[in-house]
């Protein structure tokens, strides 16, 4: 009989293992508490049309390439990507600037925008972030569980010294300093820290990396973000995963350092060989599956990542020069972050993201606009935020906007608003945290837990373990969950 694992949760995480290890011959099982697959990656119905609502950047697309591969199919066959050639335009009110999937058309760009020495400062930036990339690739983000001690042995010495170069021990925001004197630009390159739900002013240096993996591609899907994890599920469902929706694991029983089975809402027992928690971390050491499961992954006490404050919205076309990217500044930066990780308020001067889901280049396929905005929050899900200090943010969000010419009513019946007190609902145990935890310090990307649990035939995918959040970096904690359930059954055989 093959072995049995059952999967708690239906994010990418969860998606990427059931393909692998159906494919491989388990018998897998997937229990995900919500209508959908797909966790974060999710759609909000306004009118007749979905509007993405979680993460809205296609990159790395090379990880999925591998999954389908070593599941005998092509990524090609089952999705349509569309490189986009303007990776992100940007406002400080009437100052424009975009930036490119080629980076000399960049620069070229910034050099109209700001000047000759900062177009030249960006190419040695670009040069110096595809270094870093390189190095930390297999000694960190593919590796299975990486020390400081062993990252440092397979670095080599270049790898090394790329590090050194860049200042170890030196903040996103510090490092940054030499290569962008115009401070629009040192904002711009600084928000990159969000991306892993940090802190520019906190995030290490080797955060650099993640400009690199933009310029390498950013790429739409065809009908949206949600295909991915449909696609996957399908693909899993072809090799004999069986997947329940609407099904909530409420408790998981844990007998003699081994899950012993799962016990859903539905009153149903579900007992395995192996069990992959893939959700928040802060859920099981929280006691939300069952106390015993509170020392399950090792006790740390980390700053958990931003939330968000996000109006999904499906209106007739704009009339803006919206590309499918775009983000508006605001001038005073830091007390953006001072305001969400240290006040742990709304902030009162937010940076505000807009995907453009209708727009590829500047016009928009069909009649209406469907947008995602987002403003950075903090994680206080968990108590009642007061409509007044939303009400505040979102006209300071109206105000950024309009003073780029962009009027819209977030107001309107048209948008759907999600605040942190939502995101913890949906994503229990974290506040609304949504990249598990903040990336502060050196030493913090070394903190996150890996695939293997404290418990024997437990093992854990999702942001908030290694390599950490985000689509791709989720979806490889999957593949190394899979891998490291089968190479411990191969011992145990």
């Amino acid at each position: 009989m093959p072995k049995h694992v059952v999967i708690i949760g239906g994010g990418i995480a969860g998606l990427c293992a059931s393909l692998r290890l159906a494919h491989e011959g388990y018998k897998v099982t997937v229990i995900e508490k919500e209508q959908f697959v797909g966790g974060k990656i999710r759609q909000i119905m306004i009118g007749d049309q979905g509007v993405d609502s979680g993460p809205t950047v296609f990159t790395m697309s090379w990880v999925f390439e591998d999954l389908f591969k070593k599941c005998n199919e092509n990524l090609s066959d089952h999705l349509q990507l569309t490189p986009l050639p303007v990776l992100a335009r940007h406002f400080w009110g009437s100052d424009q600037l975009d930036l490119f999937a080629d980076q000399h058309q960049s620069a070229k760009a910034i050099r109209e925008f700001s000047s000759n020495r900062q177009a030249e400062l960006f190419l040695e930036f670009c040069n110096m972030s595809k270094k870093v990339y390189e190095s930390l690739e297999g000694p960190y983000i593919k590796s299975k569980r990486p020390s400081l001690t062993s990252m440092m042995s397979q670095l080599g010495a270049s790898g090394s010294k790329n590090l050194i170069a860049i200042g170890l021990f030196k903040s996103l925001w510090d490092s940054l300093e030499k290569y962008f004197p115009d401070p629009r630009l040192h904002q711009l390159f600084g928000r990159y820290a969000t991306y892993c739900g940090s802190s520019p002013y906190l995030a290490p240096a080797t955060l650099m990396l993640i400009a690199h993996v933009e310029m390498v591609g950013v790429w739409s899907i065809q009908n949206g973000m949600v295909q991915l994890p449909k696609t996957i599920a399908k693909l899993a469902q072809d090799r004999g995963a069986q997947i329940q929706t609407n099904t909530k694991v409420v408790k998981i029983h844990h007998q003699n350092n081994l899950i012993q089975y799962i016990e859903t809402d539905k009153g149903e027992k579900i007992s395995a060989d192996s069990f992959i928690f893939n959700g928040d971390i802060n859920a099981l050491q929280k006691g939300l599956f069952g106390d015993s499961l509170t020392k399950a992954v090792p006790k740390i006490s980390p700053t958990p990542s931003l939330s968000a404050l996000t109006w999904s919205i499906n209106v007739p076309k704009v009339n803006f020069p919206l590309s499918r990217h775009t983000v508006f500044f605001d001038q005073n930066y830091k007390s953006e972050f001072e305001d969400i990780f240290n006040q742990k308020s709304l902030p009162k001067t937010p940076t505000v993201y807009l995907c453009a889901q209708s727009r590829i280049n500047q016009e928009p396929e069909g009649a209406n606009d469907k947008m995602l905005l987002l403003v950075n929050a903090p994680p206080i899900g968990e108590r009642q935020i007061s409509n007044q200090e939303i009400e505040l943010c979102q006209q300071q969000v109206m105000r950024l906007l309009g003073r780029s010419g962009l009027e819209l009513n977030l107001n309107s019946a048209s948008v759907v608003r999600t605040s942190p007190t939502e995101f913890n609902q949906l994503f229990p145990g974290t506040g609304g945290a949504l990249y598990g935890m903040a990336t502060h310090g050196w030493m913090s990307s070394f903190a996150r837990p890996s695939s293997i649990s404290n418990i024997k035939n437990l093992y854990l995918a999702g942001g908030s373990v290694h390599p950490g959040p985000g689509v791709p970096m989720a979806a490889m904690s999957g593949h190394l969950a899979a891998e490291a359930l089968m190479e411990r059954q191969a011992l145990i055989k």
